[in-house]
């Protein structure tokens, strides 16, 4: 155990010494946190609406007037006809144009009936098929409002629905992607970390003298990843502190079952950094390798997207990804207090995931020193 300590040790010195990457280390966690959330928002608003009003009349600006004041338009009023605006939704410059034809007031006044046109710029799907939605809405509510003192509406029955958002009430897209940037960020320098170790140790050319020094393969693995281990799990501790502090999130589950899962699941991602470790033979190439594989892991965990909104055969793919184990495990624990017992499914995984990576890892360390 003495030789043990020594080991761990000498990688802290060696992490510390280094004058960039401990800054690096307690920095990147803390700016990812208070940019990505911004950047990387689902709530799609600032779209740009474009208002065409032919008819002029007073039941035609209120309704213009009615899209304008949405939060999630950027409306503007159209001088040209039709056709020469239809110029901006080839370009990119406009979402939506929605005009409103002559006779639009007399048709509602008359036979309470009356057309609107909408043209959606498709090419970003998500954001033309909500900008539709939401601007039909207005629309929907407009007509009902201009009729609901009428006799006919007032004896007609109507369904009320009562929305209730369960897990996260106010619709905010940072509480469904902090937690699992909480998890990028422990991936991020737990596995990088671990794939610049014995790497390092072949470029510094240590490396012999460690393949003769009265320590055993696992001891030495093991004292590789106990110093990243600990930085990792120091990285969550700021990210939630950073996600309490900036974002109000606080877990409505148990902080002691997000930490043991971070520690599972870190030494999983640390074996996984030390196989590339093992088998590059430069710091060029294990940064390379790793970074392809955590783009990848990523990307199908469901960080981004929901897994289900996945095809089929790429569902499948997910299950090995020890990423989407601890996404859904912290996201469920921070969102809707899940406890172990709803979380089992997922825990028992990434330990499978942690046994199989660091037996290789081991066994790939002692290919390589033989």
């Amino acid at each position: 155990m003495i030789r043990f300590f020594y080991l761990i040790e000498k990688e802290f010195k060696h992490i510390f010494r280094d004058k960039f990457m401990p800054k690096l280390i307690f920095a990147v966690p803390i700016i990812q946190l208070l940019i990505l959330p911004f950047a990387a928002n689902f709530d799609v608003k600032n779209i740009n609406l474009k208002i065409i009003d032919r008819d002029n009349s007073a039941l035609s600006a209120r309704l213009a007037g009615k899209l304008s004041a949405s939060e999630y338009f950027a409306a503007s009023y159209g001088k040209d006809s039709y056709e020469k605006e239809f110029s901006g939704i080839e370009n990119g410059t406009i979402d939506i144009i929605l005009e409103i034809p002559k006779g639009f007031e007399k048709g509602l006044v008359v036979s309470k009936n009356s057309q609107v046109l909408i043209s959606v710029n498709a090419i970003n799907g998500i954001k033309g098929g909500l900008g539709a939605s939401y601007a039909g809405s207005i629309i929907n509510d407009f007509s009902s409002g201009l009729f609901a003192d009428s006799a006919a509406a007032q004896n007609s029955k109507k369904i009320e629905i009562l929305s209730d958002y369960r897990f996260n009430p106010y619709l905010n897209s940072k509480a469904f992607i902090v937690p699992a940037i909480l998890v990028f960020l422990i991936s991020l320098m737990g596995g990088i970390l671990s794939a610049l170790n014995i790497v390092s140790e072949k470029e510094l050319g240590t490396m012999e003298q460690m393949n003769v020094a009265p320590v055993s393969k696992t001891m030495f693995i093991a004292s590789k990843m106990f110093p990243v281990w600990i930085i990792g799990m120091a990285v969550l501790t700021i990210g939630m502190a950073v996600s309490y502090a900036v974002y109000g999130l606080f877990p409505k589950g148990s902080f002691l079952l997000i930490y043991l899962f971070a520690a599972v699941y870190l030494t999983a991602f640390m074996a996984f950094g030390l196989i590339i470790s093992n088998i590059s033979s430069s710091a060029q190439q294990a940064i390379l390798a790793f970074l392809f594989f955590i783009m990848i892991f990523l990307l199908m965990s469901g960080i981004f997207t929901p897994l289900s909104s996945m095809p089929n055969w790429a569902q499948k793919i997910t299950l090995l990804n020890p990423v989407r184990y601890i996404v859904e495990a912290v996201r469920a624990i921070y969102l809707k207090g899940a406890g172990f017992s709803d979380l089992r499914a997922q825990f028992f995984a990434i330990c499978a995931f942690s046994a199989i990576l660091n037996t290789y890892a081991v066994a790939s360390f002692k290919r390589s020193s033989s």
